[in-house]
């Protein structure tokens, strides 16, 4: 068992201490709201299914019956919620002898902390292995494929040879996103929303979607992306993405990107009534994943 005792906070056992540092940083704001939907769950788990619509109508010949279609279930989607729980003992020495803020009150904002970044974590992993068939999603291939397998044949929601941030590939995944069809290759009005980039690209970002002409050129040609406004919703960093080549557009797709929110994050504390020791946690339950790939698109970079 592991305990804070005053070995391992014997400075802050002695007066004289200036400062305490290593606890108290300021942090980034949420994040992970910019990259799913968020929903409350009250259940075990979570279904969403795909239903298929009907095809293009066929030609009727004067006098021949008219054709018909079904519709039928095409991917399930499982949401199974995980238990996320962290915590600390101290023991009554240290509380007794600590000179300065209540050593149990200041642990528990850094367990607060570490429920926080566990859960930016957790759903920027999506994006992280978003091309990673070690992770895929309802359809068996990875959030972001050039072949998720569907009644018309395999669709792409990536690039079919992959670009580092460039004006040009933005462009080209922009058109992509506006060939998008249905399970039954019916065009759908699918658009791009808003452009995910890791710290690594803000500058790049800027300079290309900022940019009044042209980006990197000395051509007199304005910047399409800016002048169609082509993410109405933004650029939005993430300091949670682990490739710094990779890049994401989100779409209008309604059921795409979620996470199911079964338990908020709790705050307990209790007393051991043999050791007089104090124990504090943390606990919260949520799922996350992607149902419709159509809602996501990108590039893992050259």
């Amino acid at each position: 068992m592991t305990l804070i005792s005053t070995g391992n906070i014997a400075k802050l056992l002695w007066p004289g201490l200036n400062a305490r540092w290593g606890t108290n940083y300021d942090e980034f704001g949420k994040e992970y709201t910019d990259l799913v939907d968020v929903q409350t769950s009250d259940m075990t788990y979570e279904e969403d299914q795909e239903v298929t619509g009907f095809g293009l109508a066929p030609i009727k010949a004067q006098g021949m019956p008219t054709v018909y279609d079904t519709m039928q279930q095409g991917v399930t989607t499982r949401y199974t919620h995980i238990a996320y729980s962290l915590g600390f003992i101290i023991t009554r020495e240290a509380i007794d002898d600590n000179q300065y803020e209540k050593v149990g009150m200041q642990r528990t904002g850094s367990l607060a902390f570490s429920m926080r970044q566990t859960k930016e974590n957790v759903v920027a992993n999506l994006y992280n292995r978003a091309f990673s068939t070690s992770y895929p999603i309802g359809d068996a291939a990875a959030m972001i494929s050039a072949a998720h397998p569907t009644l018309a044949g395999n669709q792409a929601n990536k690039l079919a040879v992959d670009a580092d941030l460039s004006e040009a590939a933005l462009e080209d995944l922009v058109v992509l996103i506006g060939q998008a069809a249905n399970s039954r290759g019916l065009r759908i009005s699918l658009q791009a929303k808003s452009l995910h980039i890791p710290v690594q690209l803000q500058f790049e970002a800027a300079r290309i979607l900022k940019s009044v002409q042209q980006n990197d050129s000395a051509n007199n040609a304005i910047n399409a992306l800016r002048s169609m406004g082509a993410f109405p919703d933004g650029v939005k960093v993430n300091h949670y993405f682990t490739d710094p080549d990779a890049f994401f557009i989100r779409t209008n797709a309604p059921e795409g990107l979620k996470l199911f929110q079964r338990v908020a994050a709790e705050f307990k504390q209790d007393g051991d009534f043999d050791t007089d020791n104090l124990k504090y946690k943390a606990y919260e339950r949520y799922s996350t994943g992607c149902s419709d790939w159509r809602a996501i698109f990108g590039s893992q970079g050259a």
